[in-house]
């Protein structure tokens, strides 16, 4: 698999669609999701944070039939509140890009992110902080760490090398 392209992020909108996309992708075929993404683009007034946070039920109903996007409520919902709390990060000294790189490390980002966005796996923060250009270990690394740690919280073992 390829890796995806990574940007620079030159507004807050750039965060929120590589956010979205993240969203949307858990769980579903990242070829699905990339086919609708024009889709998205517009019903998502192109992901400009102010837009989608103003976004009221009646765009939840309007975006749930919305054929040209994945039509998950709890995404559709996720990506409003979403966009509520990155422009009330951005309004800090700092601003979003700032308070990204306010964490100690990944380990403390990944949390953070987690913490105030919804629908943010692990999988998704990863992907979330490499696309827009953010310090990430290297994925191998990561994903091996990330195996490990989600073995032990289940209770089960890593499979055995032989």
């Amino acid at each position: 698999m390829q890796a995806p392209q990574q940007i620079t992020p030159t507004k807050l909108a750039d965060y929120l669609e590589v956010m979205t996309k993240a969203v949307f992708q858990s769980g579903m075929s990242w070829q699905v999701v990339e086919a609708k993404w024009d889709g998205f683009l517009e019903a998502f007034a192109a992901f400009d944070p102010a837009t989608v946070a103003a976004f009221t039920g009646d765009d939840v109903e309007r975006l749930a039939e919305d054929a040209r996007i994945i039509r998950n409520r709890r995404k559709i919902e996720a990506t409003i509140t979403n966009a509520e709390t990155m422009v009330a990060l951005d309004g800090a000294p700092g601003g979003f890009a700032g308070w990204l790189r306010s964490h100690a490390d990944f380990a403390a980002t990944v949390a953070a992110l987690r913490g105030e966005f919804r629908f943010l796996g692990d999988m998704g923060t990863y992907y979330f902080l490499y696309v827009v250009g953010e310090r990430v270990p290297p994925h191998e690394e990561w994903m091996q760490a990330h195996a490990s740690t989600a073995h032990r919280a289940s209770g089960s073992r890593p499979a055995r090398k032989t």
